[in-house]
């Protein structure tokens, strides 16, 4: 391990390095689980939860469900908002968040739709640009770090992408966001903090991003990536390992813990 954080340290003092944040990290905060948006939508919808036990059911076809039923996914938007927020003294207090913005990563990309990292930096009184749309990318200061909302942002139904279409669309990986992730990952490493790697949407990027050093005949010279995984199995790890993506292993009680136990050693290998 203290090989690995030497390395992921050593890019980031190089301004090399790239993070990429899961639902974990909110969670660890208080932010509800995905659970709780799927059974708000099955209740919307009078739906039995039992549906959820088919195997062709997924919270993305569900809220595919939801946008056919109400015409758009606004409501639903509006009850996250309201959900989803987490006061910013319980974000001030969080360990997690604050090491986060201390190690002063460039780039950070999230999957997630809160504002929770946008509030820390605001909290702890660092700079910071949200990126969720093409236009951000030709606004956004230089010199500070840009938080890029992958996935879209709550505050902004437009950009969400969370139904099944939604998905498919993306499958392309055409997109202006796309296009800025792949030049990042091909000349930074990345390290990826509070996924369990089975969304497919990261799973197929990670792929492609293997694809293209294949192809580029300089696979040698790639940055590694990283992915923190709290008690990984061992298909995940040699499936990721296959596409040049190391495993770091995390230990404790629980996945909240092992996570901040990592991100304070890195803090620390970090100076």
């Amino acid at each position: 391990m203290k090989e690995h954080l030497e390395a992921i340290a050593s890019a980031l003092k190089r301004r090399h390095a790239v993070l990429f944040v899961g639902a974990g990290v909110s969670m660890s905060v208080g932010l509800p689980s995905w659970k709780t948006l799927i059974d708000h939508m099955l209740e919307d919808l009078d739906l039995d939860g039992s549906v959820m036990k088919d195997p062709d059911v997924t919270y993305q076809t569900i809220a595919e469900c939801y946008r056919l039923e109400h015409g758009n996914i606004r409501t639903l938007c509006e009850w996250m908002r309201e959900n989803w927020r987490i006061l910013p003294d319980r974000i001030q207090k969080s360990e997690l968040h604050r090491l986060i913005v201390r190690l002063d990563f460039p780039v950070i990309y999230t999957t997630n739709y809160d504002s929770n990292l946008e509030v820390a930096y605001d909290v702890l009184g660092k700079r910071h640009a949200k990126i969720s749309h093409a236009r951000d990318m030709a606004t956004a200061p230089a010199g500070v770090t840009q938080i890029i909302k992958y996935h879209g942002d709550f505050d902004d139904a437009e950009t969400l992408i969370l139904t099944e279409t939604d998905y498919f669309n993306r499958l392309s990986f055409d997109s202006p966001l796309d296009v800025r992730f792949r030049s990042d990952a091909l000349g930074a490493t990345v390290l990826f903090i509070g996924y369990s790697m089975s969304d497919l949407n990261i799973r197929l990027l990670l792929h492609r991003i293997w694809s293209t050093w294949q192809r580029s005949g300089y696979e040698s010279d790639r940055p590694q990536s990283y992915v923190f995984m709290y008690r990984p199995n061992p298909v995940q790890k040699a499936v990721l390992s296959n596409w040049g993506v190391t495993v770091l292993e995390g230990e404790g009680r629980n996945p909240q813990e092992a996570l901040l136990a990592f991100i304070r050693a890195l803090s620390a290998e970090s100076g």
